[in-house]
């Protein structure tokens, strides 16, 4: 990380601007006391440059113009009324607490990923009703340790069902949700989406 330039936001309330997060020699800061209201964030850097802690976003608007993975840093946002386009992989939203100190701040509510790609997202401490999730190729698994029990007497495609379904319920406790891109879980379990999607349609703890 060395050698690269700190670009710092805090302290402060943004309106109506657009954010372009795009230099990869720097390292963006999201940072204390930090609220964008209306804002348009656009993403280009990879996770390593993008840290985020104790900031609140309201009704902006987040376009991931490079695959943002495993960034677990948005338990550290407060997210109310955004949207998000672009693919994200491996990436935690919402309230955590127990994920480390300062993540007790983290929210989201009333946000929308209907065009956006996920795999492997998860949402935390939130209700998912209030959530719009993509739409297939993507799905996703609501409450999943609470219906994992039922997931689990599924007779599943390749190994999902020995993999992925048997761990729902080692998730985090605070687990609301977890959202999967079909393609990359048939690659993954040596089967295909349509073999999926064909057990998928029978549980309504799935949105697709």
């Amino acid at each position: 990380m060395t050698g690269l330039k700190n670009v710092i936001f805090r302290d402060k309330e943004i309106k109506n601007e657009r954010l372009e997060l795009a230099d990869k020699g720097a390292l963006y800061f999201l940072s204390s006391n930090l609220t964008l209201k209306d804002c348009t964030i656009i993403l280009k850097v990879s996770a390593r440059n993008l840290i985020i802690k104790d900031a609140r976003f309201i009704d902006c608007s987040f376009e991931v113009k490079q695959e943002l993975k495993n960034h677990q840093q948005w338990v550290y946002a407060s997210l109310k009324g955004c949207r998000f386009k672009g693919s994200l992989s491996g990436c935690d939203f919402g309230h955590w607490p127990d994920y480390s100190t300062g993540a007790e701040n983290g929210a989201i509510e009333d946000c929308d990923f209907s065009e956006a790609r996920l795999d492997g997202c998860r949402f935390m401490g939130c209700d998912p009703r209030t959530l719009r999730f993509p739409k297939w190729p993507c799905f996703t698994i609501l409450n999943p340790i609470q219906n994992a029990s039922e997931l689990r007497r599924a007779t599943w495609p390749g190994s999902f069902g020995e993999v992925t379904v048997q761990g729902l319920d080692q998730q985090p406790r605070p687990t609301a949700a977890v959202t999967l891109f079909a393609p990359a879980m048939a690659r993954r379990h040596e089967t295909t989406p349509d073999a999926l999607r064909a057990v998928i349609e029978k549980f309504d703890c799935i949105v697709y």
